[in-house]
């Protein structure tokens, strides 16, 4: 079997994981709260990573160097991003949160000019314009011509998301670190500060057995094994852009396991949004494609 053909199969089980959360992210925050979420989730992960470190060697690695930069970055992600994301699909419905989170990739686009001195084109610009008007058709509805928001507060912690998650990657994008050392070092990081939050904070309200089990899928999937997946999946594919076209993928199919699980009504509003943000990422995409 080819490296490239490898890659294809990382990539699309990567993405097969990456089309369930959503669904498991509403039915977990049906059982509990967004920081009792992030808590179980960011230490199941911890743990499934750590233990792929000491499988590969990396634990002496980890426990060295690399933790100044996961202070700060640890409260990035997985803390600020998720608990943003979780409160989002806390108030919106999943198929909502889930396109409006797909815009990340513009908004990294359009923040590397100020961060790292990179410039914009007309096609930068096109695509932002086409994918932003469908987040205008998702946030109201299919009511485009009236400024009535379903849930602002909701659409706004959207697109907070995807502004943390560009800006964590924009701002990591010279750690020298190893993508999995740096991911259990942030972990690291974030398990004990989330741990003091609860503690203080709203306490534990107790799991059912329906949302322990969301939770763990989560930790185990999102932010373990999918992540795991998409790493070796761009360390082998000889073009990025092969592997990079698969997230088209799994917003359909997401779409489809929130209506047959969740029983979340697939709102039209929802498929001519998703098709405006999709359309523009593609258009970034194919700029980018040699």
């Amino acid at each position: 079997m080819t490296q490239d053909r490898q890659a294809m199969l990382y990539g699309l089980g990567a993405v097969a994981l990456w089309s369930t959360v959503a669904t498991a992210f509403k039915v977990a925050l049906g059982e509990m709260s967004p920081l009792e979420l992030i808590w179980l989730a960011v230490g199941v992960s911890w743990l499934v990573l750590g233990a792929l470190m000491l499988r590969q060697g990396l634990l002496r690695r980890a426990l060295g160097r690399g933790w100044r930069t996961a202070a700060w970055a640890g409260l990035m992600n997985p803390v600020a991003y998720y608990l943003v994301l979780f409160a989002a699909y806390d108030r919106l419905p999943g198929q909502e949160a889930m396109a409006l989170n797909y815009t990340w990739a513009l908004t990294m686009a359009f923040l590397a000019v100020p961060i790292l001195g990179q410039r914009l084109t007309r096609t930068d610009l096109l695509a932002g314009l086409i994918a932003y008007a469908g987040v205008w058709v998702i946030a109201t509805r299919g009511a485009i011509l009236r400024v009535d928001f379903a849930d602002a507060w909701g659409v706004g912690l959207a697109l907070a998301s995807t502004l943390l998650w560009a800006l964590y990657w924009l701002l990591n994008a010279r750690d020298a670190r190893p993508a999995l050392v740096a991911q259990w070092q942030n972990f690291s990081v974030a398990l004990p500060v989330l741990t003091l939050i609860l503690w203080r904070g709203p306490g534990f309200t107790g799991f059912s057995q329906v949302g322990l089990a969301a939770g763990v899928y989560v930790g185990l999937f999102e932010m373990g094994i999918a992540f795991v997946l998409w790493q070796l999946a761009v360390r082998k594919v000889s073009r990025t852009a092969k592997v990079s076209l698969l997230i088209f993928l799994s917003p359909p199919v997401s779409l489809l396991l929130l209506y047959f699980i969740v029983g979340e009504p697939i709102l039209p509003s929802t498929l001519a949004g998703l098709a405006l943000i999709l359309a523009g990422l593609g258009l970034q995409q194919w700029q980018k494609a040699p």
